[in-house]
């Protein structure tokens, strides 16, 4: 009996803001394929993040728990083999599942789930990257050689990764489409671009005149700072040396080509889909782990809750249901129960735990849903005691215990300029606000575990130096070899057996 359940294409991008997205309102950005996805699909405009970091954020998403729960604390923390993922869930309502790409998964479990997975990842395995809230200034971290080497290159380390996960999730398509296995599959293609370092091809940057690139929209001197920004000033080493107004729109315009590039590989697996036929029944999901500041607050890269960093691009397009625009609040961790709704069980029976997040589909399809509330962490080096955000309606709340905390009406202050929190007239709010905080969190609690969890992490990434590197990398096999002719197969069923559309030209 035929499965015609979608298949589902995730195409996930890396530190992709909306400011440089068409879809999402920039009128500069060259942004095509996304933009034609957008207005052939749902488009979210208010999806967030729950953690505005690379490793913590896709654990979370994957897992569709809140990265505290799964102690995914920094970008050097382990991803356990037993937290159940997306991709366990849906091969067990027999989906096949795939990888392609940058996850950034830490510890010996390098698939979560995956039944196949065609690179290595651009990232260590291992706890090097281990947040200590005892330095203000890590050796991982950024620095201003951002600025003093952005620009145009012909190639860089990412560009050669994405260009290999590209070519491997086109072939990937194309084998999925002449494979005799039945069931419908799920490819998840995650690309480094457009992450720092703010460098981008020729052909990219001329997509843009340099002066129609927009410097920031908010502009802070680093002594207008809150006290997490200037501590995040100084982990990027750049207390006391800003970048300059030209340095600035080079390092945009660069990341603006960047996302033209991503835009670019998006519209190369699309067309796949579309010469395979699989696009007639293919779910197509487009979102990235989290924004950018790209200087808009004085900021740059992530780790803040600022609406660059945190709130991010999410676009779905199922060929069953109309083009739409989305205004709840929803975040990453919906992702997971959006999945296998999608794949048959909207009552998510096969979960073997709560879920914090929702299915999308019904949203999706019309429903309501203004008055959610989504929930974020950001728990690495720099926060020095864990910050927590919701934002419910229009409002967002910001806590920590070591910094003043911050209330943000988004309706009337979209670009965050004006904290409310002191205002007696919105004490009512900032109270409530206040309150799903501490009944989401128990932070003392969850201080005290991350502080162990570190202390922990660093002492055996003391003990173990260098050994452990390599240790936990993933080496993928050799997909070409499918493709050749061995001893065991003949010519005519090897050269024929495996061709796909063939037609014959009228004369």
């Amino acid at each position: 009996m035929a499965d015609n359940r979608p298949n589902i294409l995730v195409v996930q991008a890396d530190q992709l803001a909306n400011l440089a997205i068409g879809a999402y309102g920039s009128s500069v950005a060259s942004t095509p394929r996304l933009d034609e996805l957008a207005d052939r699909g749902v488009v979210f405009d208010n999806a967030y993040c729950n953690f505005p970091l690379c490793a913590p954020s896709r654990f979370s998403m994957m897992a569709g728990q809140l990265a505290s729960t799964i102690a995914a604390y920094d970008n050097g923390a382990e991803f356990p083999s037993s937290i159940p993922t997306f991709a366990h869930y849906l091969r067990a309502l027999d989906y096949q599942t795939c990888l392609v790409g940058k996850m950034h998964f830490v510890g010996a479990d390098q698939l979560h789930g995956f039944e196949q997975r065609l690179t290595t990842d651009i990232y260590p395995g291992d706890f090097g990257w281990t947040g200590d809230w005892t330095e203000a200034r890590t050796k991982f971290g950024n620095d201003v050689i951002t600025f003093t080497d952005a620009g145009v290159c012909e190639r860089n380390a990412q560009i050669e990764y994405d260009e290999e996960v590209c070519h491997r999730a086109k072939r990937k398509l194309y084998d999925l489409a002449r494979a005799a296995d039945a069931r419908p599959f799920l490819l998840f293609a995650s690309f480094t671009h457009p992450h720092d370092p703010y460098q981008c091809r020729e052909q990219h940057w001329r997509r843009y005149r340099h002066d129609d690139i927009p410097l920031p929209r908010v502009a802070k001197s680093q002594a207008d700072m809150d006290p997490y920004s200037r501590r995040l000033i100084e982990a990027y080493g750049l207390t006391g040396r800003p970048p300059s107004d030209e340095q600035v729109r080079i390092a945009r315009h660069a990341y603006f080509g960047s996302v033209s590039y991503f835009d670019d590989i998006l519209g190369e697996l699309l067309a796949v889909l579309r010469q395979t036929g699989l696009a007639q029944n293919t779910v197509v999901i487009v979102t990235t782990d989290h924004g950018d500041m790209l200087g808009e607050h004085g900021l740059w890269y992530k780790k803040t809750f600022y609406e660059d960093a945190c709130r991010i691009p999410l676009i779905l397009h199922h060929p069953a249901l109309a083009p739409r625009r989305v205004t709840a609040n929803v975040s990453l961790v919906d992702l997971l129960p959006t999945l296998l709704d999608i794949a048959g069980d909207a009552g998510l029976e096969s979960a073997v735990e709560p879920l914090p997040g929702s299915s999308l589909l019904p949203l999706a399809d019309g429903g309501g849903g203004s008055e959610r509330a989504v929930f974020a962490e950001n728990l690495a080096e720099s926060a020095c005691t864990p910050l927590l955000m919701v934002r419910r309606g229009a409002l967002k709340y910001i806590y920590s215990a070591a910094d003043p905390d911050q209330l943000y009406d988004l309706a009337a202050d979209p670009d965050e300029r004006i904290n409310l929190v002191d205002d007696p007239a919105r004490a009512e709010q900032a109270a409530e606000m206040r309150a799903l905080i501490e009944a989401n969190w128990d932070a003392a609690a969850l201080n005290e575990q991350i502080l162990l969890s570190q202390k922990r992490r660093l002492f055996l990434r003391q003990v173990y130096g260098d050994s452990l590197a390599g240790a936990w990398e993933f080496s993928p096999d050799d997909e070409l070899e499918r493709h050749c002719l061995r001893a065991d197969r003949i010519y005519n069923d090897w050269a024929y057996g495996g061709t796909l559309g063939l037609r014959v030209p009228e004369s």
